[in-house]
């Protein structure tokens, strides 16, 4: 399982510092890369945790945004925004089908 950064360079670059392999990082600058990026990464069967910019997510299109979260995988975890611990906890149960907090 990969695990791919969407975002731009600067939001990008501490990932790359942190070992993530350049292929697994999409540097996106306008809207129409960032729908291209989230477009391949689902269509990437070896995708399993999309990390992406918080504002990054709320600009895209509305259909792929319920594409993205009928999906148990790739699971998407924005970062950098107001997102919270609830929003998280859901995605896990959504994507192991457990509530890790119980």
């Amino acid at each position: 399982m990969k695990l791919v950064v969407i975002g731009d360079p600067d939001f990008n670059l501490g990932f790359g510092l942190g070992g993530i392999p350049t292929e697994n990082v999409y540097n996106v600058i306008n809207d129409e890369e960032l729908v291209d990026a989230v477009k391949k990464v689902l269509e990437d069967k070896d995708v399993g945790i999309v990390v992406i910019k918080q504002d990054y997510l709320e600009k895209l299109p509305l259909a792929l945004k319920r594409e993205i979260d009928e999906r148990v995988r790739p699971t998407f975890v924005s970062v950098g925004g107001t997102g919270s611990v609830e929003e998280l906890r859901n995605k896990i149960r959504k994507a192991i089908g457990v509530d890790l907090w119980k």
